[in-house]
């Protein structure tokens, strides 16, 4: 869950809605290669894992929030996302092993038990699944592995800043977002049009991110959906 704090209460984004926008990213992205069409369902649903969690909110009494992608408990996490990547799997090998190579790099170095029977799963999936695709796809995998943590940046820098406000909450990419050695910029234009700088898209294009508001109290306050625009 992307959880976004408001005056009333917390703005809550699924995962995989958000998945779903940085793969419409990817999707109209026209500067150098075009990624393939694996890469293409790769960063669509890189969080698919996330779905079923997403369905209901797990509150964090400790912190008077919603559990986010942050702080989730770690055993259903990664349960869900082996299962993901299972049925990823079995569609297509090079974003499965693509999808597994970005949440193992997202728990790297972490010495939690869960994770770390995790990151040693999922490196064993990905030396099998290198055995699967040709040797053309598997050198293309740490560059697609670059292209999808943009998109996914730029999808979280929509899902975390209130569209048309100045940004409070930078994507967790500390070093910016880089791809290809140039940085893209993301801005809100106004109240309903994300720009990106440099320009990298083949024409500007519409998506639409589901919500649900909650109060600090815990209680469902209502849903909507937010009709956005990008554009460089």
């Amino acid at each position: 869950m992307i959880v976004r704090e408001v005056p009333e209460g917390f703005v809550l984004i699924g995962q995989h809605d958000h998945g779903l926008v940085a793969g419409e990213i990817a999707r109209h992205w026209a500067r150098g290669p075009r990624p393939s069409p694996s890469t293409l369902y790769a960063v669509a649903q890189h969080d698919l894992g996330w779905r079923a969690l997403d369905e209901s909110v797990l509150w964090n009494d400790e912190a008077g929030r919603p559990h986010d992608f942050i702080d989730y408990p770690v055993e259903p996490k990664v349960r869900a996302f082996t299962g993901a990547l299972d049925r990823l799997e079995e569609r297509d090998p090079h974003a499965a092993c693509l999808s597994s190579m970005h949440y193992t790099t997202l728990i790297q170095g972490s010495e939690r038990a869960a994770d770390v029977r995790f990151r040693e799963a999922e490196g064993r999936r990905q030396e099998r699944l290198k055995g699967r695709i040709s040797e053309e796809s598997v050198g293309s995998l740490d560059r697609d592995l670059r292209f999808l943590k943009l998109c996914d940046g730029l999808s979280l820098f929509l899902c975390l800043n209130e569209p048309g406000r100045e940004a409070s909450n930078p994507p967790p990419y500390p070093d910016g977002l880089v791809f290809d050695g140039e940085e893209y910029v993301p801005e809100w234009a106004d109240d309903r049009t994300l720009r990106v700088r440099p320009d990298p898209f083949d024409a500007p294009f519409e998506v639409g991110l589901p919500y649900r508001v909650f109060g600090r109290d815990g209680q469902g306050l209502g849903e909507g959906r937010l009709e956005l625009r990008i554009s460089g």
